[in-house]
Formats: structure tokens, C-alpha cells, sequence
């Protein structure tokens, strides 16, 4: 089992992972001002590029600097300085770790704070009960709206590359802008672009073809998707089983299998639909029915830290395993599993009754190890739930005030 985590896995465009462990992406927040990294990024992917994994995954570098997921984010535009991408792509191609850049849209997935576009396939507006004022109605968007996504995908693409990156990876799931494409549920448009699941996903076809066609032949182009919604009549595993049967013939390199979204946080491993997920390796399930049904090598992430789960993910027929949180709280563990297979990660598991709060204490532990390791810093591990989302909260505000102030003309 060693040996298979540590083998080398050759891309269909002919790149070569040392080993089978992904750095999958996380919400980081720790842009500069100007929304591009800095030190604290820097120090962040060394350590991840010192911990063993064989590819870093980003987080979310978002393709339009008016549509974020959150404050404190990365963008990557046109006219984006791209300095600081090429040292934070060489930094953590150290020790022949390969990085792709993880590049997303939001959709209508924006805090109302935050202000900007909030766009998505129609008007549906998220249902988080209480909280669903943290976050804007939607507009549908026109055909100039879709054509103009398509052309910041491809810009940052092209951008990734020049900057040093090995690959990208399309973000599909979780509920973002090209997940609210595929899903029936925020779907209802009539025109090519909704209807039928050839419809849904032709602006994910769209996107992976013109991309693939912009890029050099060796820069990887991998896919994140979910492997359901994990709510009533939304995209379901026979969906993603048909769209990544779709996605075959167009120079993919992997596609990812999560889960979930903002209303219903699979990935955290809370079902929006009573189905139970997995202890870890939440998604597995579906990860090895799909990877038995296409050419295409398959990821699966979500709550993997133990060596024997990652080895059986392995052992599965999923081709990489990724792991996240557990990086968060430990970046070295994959060089610790090579000296002692019984070392445990960490993942933080916040149960209060209130999902929504729940779901934002735990993102806030992980990103406040993300930033004490930006910092130097060592991760604590037994962060205070409550006192971290308090703090997280206000540093939220106050990254929303600063973004506000930078970009006071455009967002409304």
C-alpha cells in the first residue's frame, strides 16, 4: 500500500505526478490588496511544497475581480501584475511537486456584502432558512454575459501558464457558477443552455474545449465536479457519470469528484437529502462507481486523513486521492506517512444545530491554521470553535470594508 500512494501517475497530456497525494483546494483569504498573493501565500504552498504531497491544487483564484467568493481572495485577469503568480508557482514546484491553479466563478454563490456581479443561469436565490440574507438574488444571465465567462476562463487559463502553473483545474462543483449551469434545481432556462443535461452542461464543455485549445499540449486541464448536489431533484451521480462520459473526448487530465454546495455542504460531509456520506472518504462511493465506467483517471477529496482510507481510495480504482483539511492541520502529513502509516490527520468537526454556522465555524478553524502557517506559525489544533468564528467574522468585515474601498466605482 506504501508503494502504491507513492508511485508516480502519468496525465493523458503526458505529465507526471511524483505520487498519488493531492493538496485539494481550500478558501485561503490571504490576498494582498491588489487580490494577488503575497507572503502569506508564499509561505503557505512552501510548506505544502516541503509536506510530500506530489500536486498542489490552489484555492480559488477567480476569473473576474468583481464576482469573489469571499474577501481576501485571488484573481487572476488580463491585466493582472503576474509576478507574484510566477513566484508562487515556483515556490511550490520545489521537490518536483507539480501546482495547478484552480480557476472558478461564483455565480450567484456572493455575499451580499461584498457587492459586484451576482450572477447565475436564472434567478433562483439561495435557501440557507435564516441566513439567506447573507446573499443576493441573482440575475439571469444574457448570452453576452455567458460568451464574456467563457473569455475570462480562457484568459486565466493562458495567464496560469505563462505564470509557470502546470495545469488548471475548472471548478464545477460546489454549487458555483458552472455547478449552477448543471443543476436542475437553479437551472430553469429555456434556451440552449438549459433544459436537457446536454443543455446544462454546454457552458462546462464551452469551457474545458477553449481552454484545452488555448493552452500548450503538455499543461494540464483537470475538471472539479460534483458527484451529486446531495439535494431533492438536483444533479445527481447519473448526471455526473453522462458529463464526465462528455467530457472524454476533450483532452481532460482528471476530473475531481466532490459534492454539495453552499445549501447543502457535502463537502463537509452534511447531506442536503438525508442520504449519510462516508466517515471519511465521503464521496468515494460514487468516485469508484464513475471511475469504472470511463477512460478518464479519476480524484475524489473530501474528509480523507488516515493512511489505510487513502490507500483504499487507492485500492478503489480512483487514480488520486486529495486531501485537504487535514493539510490545513498538519501540511507535512504526507511525509509523516512515510515513516508511520498510523499517523492520523486532523480535521476540525463542528456539530451545533445551526448547519449554516456550523458549516462557517469549521471553514473558519481551517483558515485560521492557513494563516498561522502564512504567518510561520505552527497550526493549533485545538482551536476554540466559537472564539474562531467570532474573529473570523470580524477579519471577514474588515477585508470586505478594504475590498470595497479598492474597488468603490465598480461594486454596488
Amino acid at each position: 500500500m506504501m508503494s502504491d500512494l507513492f508511485s508516480p501517475f502519468t496525465l493523458p497530456s503526458g505529465g507526471v505526478i511524483k505520487n498519488r497525494l493531492v493538496k485539494a483546494a481550500m478558501e485561503e483569504n490571504l490576498a494582498t490588496v491588489e487580490q494577488l498573493p503575497g507572503e502569506a501565500l508564499f509561505n503557505l504552498y512552501d510548506a505544502w511544497s516541503d509536506g510530500g504531497v506530489g500536486l498542489i491544487i490552489t484555492g480559488n483564484v477567480m476569473i473576474d475581480h468583481l464576482a469573489m467568493t469571499g474577501p481576501g481572495g485571488v484573481a487572476l485577469e488580463k491585466d493582472s501584475h503576474l509576478e507574484p503568480f510566477k513566484k508562487l508557482a515556483k515556490l511550490s514546484k520545489k521537490n518536483d511537486t507539480k501546482i495547478w491553479m484552480q480557476i472558478n466563478h461564483p455565480g450567484r454563490q456572493v455575499f451580499k456584502k461584498m457587492g459586484g456581479k451576482v450572477l447565475s443561469p436564472s434567478d433562483v436565490a439561495l435557501d440557507m432558512g435564516k441566513h439567506s440574507g447573507m446573499f443576493a438574488k441573482p440575475s439571469p444571465m444574457t448570452e453576452s454575459e455567458i460568451q464574456d465567462v467563457i473569455e475570462r476562463f480562457v484568459t486565466t487559463a493562458k495567464r496560469a501558464e505563462e505564470a509557470g502553473f502546470d495545469g488548471v483545474e475548472i471548478h464545477a462543483a460546489h454549487g458555483y457558477l458552472i455547478a449552477q449551469f448543471l443543476s436542475p434545481l437553479t437551472n430553469k432556462r429555456e434556451d440552449k443552455w438549459g433544459g436537457s443535461l446536454e443543455n446544462r452542461a454546454r457552458l462546462l464543455l464551452e469551457v474545458v474545449k477553449q481552454v484545452r485549445s488555448s493552452c500548450n499540449a503538455g499543461f494540464a486541464v483537470a475538471v472539479k465536479l460534483n458527484s451529486a448536489d446531495f439535494q431533492r431533484g438536483g444533479f445527481d451521480v447519473d448526471d455526473a457519470e453522462q458529463v464526465v462520459r462528455m467530457l472524454e473526448p476533450l483532452g481532460v487530465d482528471m476530473v475531481e469528484l466532490s459534492g454539495g454546495s453552499y445549501e447543502a455542504p457535502a463537502m463537509q460531509g452534511k447531506s442536503g437529502d438525508e442520504r449519510t456520506l462516508a466517515r471519511e472518504a465521503y464521496f468515494l462511493e460514487f468516485a469508484e462507481r464513475i471511475a469504472k465506467n470511463t477512460s478518464l483517471p479519476i480524484m475524489t477529496t473530501g474528509g480523507i486523513r488516515k493512511f489505510d482510507v487513502a490507500a483504499n481510495v487507492l485500492a478503489s480504482g480512483v487514480a488520486l486521492v486529495g486531501m485537504a483539511s487535514a493539510l490545513a492541520m498538519m501540511p507535512d502529513l504526507p511525509n509523516r506517512w512515510k515513516t508511520n502509516a498510523a499517523q492520523e490527520g486532523v480535521i476540525p468537526a463542528v456539530t451545533w444545530k445551526d448547519k449554516t454556522l456550523s458549516g462557517l465555524a469549521n471553514m473558519a478553524i481551517v483558515k485560521r491554521q492557513l494563516r498561522r502557517i502564512g504567518a510561520g506559525e505552527a497550526p493549533k489544533l485545538n482551536s476554540s470553535p466559537l472564539w474562531t468564528l467570532i474573529t473570523d467574522q470580524i477579519r471577514a468585515a474588515k477585508l470586505t470594508k478594504r475590498y470595497r474601498k479598492q474597488y468603490q466605482n465598480e461594486v454596488v
